[in-house]
């Protein structure tokens, strides 16, 4: 299914409303793959809780190296010094692995938070056991449990131009689009592709040209420039996208899954279409983004339902070639491309 934004959370509406009023509970947990987002809710809450003078003394920070339960244990029972409340940090530890004993005690300090503590655990891939229900209790009824999801492209293009515009910048709407169609929806990733453009460009609006410059696409940018290449029959500009890929990734095998999943896209695009469904059915069929859904059921448009299907099939063929020979890894690539090309001529 289609995945969720972290503005739709309302879990995450809640902590912006607790940190905007200062009203922090007393348990967290914060996870999901924006981790921009994550990691500026938890600087947030450190700015409530902490300042420079007792942070030493009211900070406690746990992770996979030093963790056990009687640390955590003595970390929430230490009183704050000089403050109201203290902070007890749990970065990626996974409870659920504990041994018995160990989840037993781990429920009664989870139930029972101290009013002068604020517990945060944190995880980028947070997979809970909820077969040990006791214990996934004990995180469900206590914790605030906030996932930071992906954001909409909307949002993001937002969020693009406000950052341009914080640099003394300005970038039209098509270019932050553009930006994100290389970046892919990784906040992380297109903050740090912002300051790079910023630093380069010498002039106050930011050009294509500038992004072009700096910006190395993801491998899911060019394989939608490949396919719409393939798409506008342009065959020449689908071999040099297919260089460009073999600049990124070095392995044959992630390339052409990642043709392959595209073509696959393609193929339910078709379909799909042929149903009179819309790029909204796509996304969810796919769990894809809105906007990866958009430009599949685009190129759709272009191919026949029998170029698609055959597509697929020639990736899978690759796909099996590459890994049950010792030949020209790259020559079997480009070989891929090339009978896609020769397919998409005949469509």
């Amino acid at each position: 299914m289609a995945k969720k934004t972290t503005g739709d959370n309302q879990a995450y509406a809640q902590l912006k409303s607790d940190l905007k009023t200062g009203g922090l509970r007393r348990f967290y947990v914060l996870y999901g793959e924006e981790d921009y987002l994550r990691r500026d809710a938890l600087a947030r809450i450190k700015k409530r809780l902490l300042d420079e003078l007792t942070e030493d003394f009211n900070f406690h920070r746990l992770n996979s190296e030093n963790f056990s339960v009687d640390l955590l244990a003595d970390s929430l029972e230490a009183l704050p010094m000089m403050a109201e409340r203290s902070l007890v940090l749990v970065e990626d530890v996974d409870l659920f692995e504990r041994s018995e004993t160990e989840r037993e005690r781990l429920i009664g300090l989870l139930s029972d938070v101290p009013e002068y503590c604020c517990l945060v655990m944190t995880y980028v891939d947070f997979r809970p056991d909820k077969r040990k229900k006791k214990l996934w209790d004990a995180l469900e009824k206590n914790a605030l449990l906030v996932e930071f999801c992906y954001q909409s492209e909307s949002d993001l293009r937002t969020w693009i131009a406000r950052h341009f515009h914080a640099a003394g910048k300005s970038a039209a709407p098509e270019l932050c689009g553009y930006l994100l169609q290389q970046c892919g929806l990784s906040m992380t990733r297109l903050d740090g592709e912002i300051k790079k453009i910023c630093a380069y460009s010498g002039a106050d609006a930011i050009v294509r040209a500038d992004i072009d410059a700096v910006v190395e696409p993801t491998l899911d940018a060019v394989v939608f420039q490949l396919s719409d290449a393939l798409a506008q029959r342009e065959f020449d500009r689908a071999l040099e996208r297919l260089h460009t890929l073999l600049k990124l990734q070095t392995e044959a095998i992630p390339i052409v899954a990642a043709i392959g999943g595209q073509m696959r896209r393609l193929y339910a695009a078709k379909v799909l279409q042929n149903e009179g469904k819309s790029a909204d059915e796509l996304a969810k069929l796919c769990g894809v983004s809105p906007y990866a859904a958009n430009i599949a059921m685009r190129q759709a448009r272009r191919f026949s339902e029998n170029f698609c299907k055959k597509a697929v099939q020639l990736c899978c063929q690759t796909d099996y070639r590459l890994k049950t020979s010792y030949g020209d890894d790259k020559g079997l690539v480009e070989l891929l491309i090339v009978e896609l090309a020769e397919e998409a001529r005949h469509d």
